[in-house]
């Protein structure tokens, strides 16, 4: 099911900041979700201790706790207000897309992943941020040089998940 992205035009004038990411892969929407919420590299890990290091000493909070390493394809939830690692779920449709949300006093954060349920499949994976106060926005800059390269790794994780894992 090919999209032109149509079912984030309520949000595309709310948000600060826009990236798309595409991958390709044979797994479905809810195998590469679960690859790339999953427990990722350790120099990721590391990055998200360093940030929440960084979020504390700028009295940022965040909502939700990650349970990257209990999501499974089979858990991944498509009902708005489910958890996906340290995400809520926003809306989505099985096979298509699905939208996630995380709210921080300073920003929130939405990843979209579309896929077009084709054999390989092609992933577009999509960051928008919407800045709640100026900290949101410096707290942004100083990590959008770490946001290429984990949402890079984000959808390698996601396009190669195997069952095995």
């Amino acid at each position: 099911m090919p999209t032109t992205l149509g079912e984030l035009d309520d949000l595309v004038p709310v948000v600060d900041e826009i990236d798309v990411k595409t991958a390709h892969g044979d797994v479905t929407l809810r195998e590469f979700v679960a690859g790339a919420l999953g427990n990722g590299p350790w120099w990721i890990r590391g990055l998200f201790a360093v940030r929440t290091a960084v979020a504390a000493v700028l009295r940022l909070k965040s909502t939700g706790d990650s349970d990257a390493h209990q999501l499974r394809p089979e858990t991944v939830s498509f009902t708005p207000g489910a958890k996906a690692s340290s995400f809520t779920v926003v809306r989505g449709q099985e096979d298509h897309y699905l939208l996630l949300k995380i709210t921080n006093s300073h920003l929130i954060a939405y990843l979209a992943i579309f896929t077009d349920d084709e054999r390989p499949a092609t992933f577009k994976v999509v960051t928008l941020v919407q800045y709640l106060r100026p900290a949101g926005r410096f707290y942004f800059t100083l990590v959008r040089p770490f946001h290429h390269a984990i949402m890079v790794s984000m959808c390698r994780a996601g396009a190669t998940w195997h069952a095995e894992r």
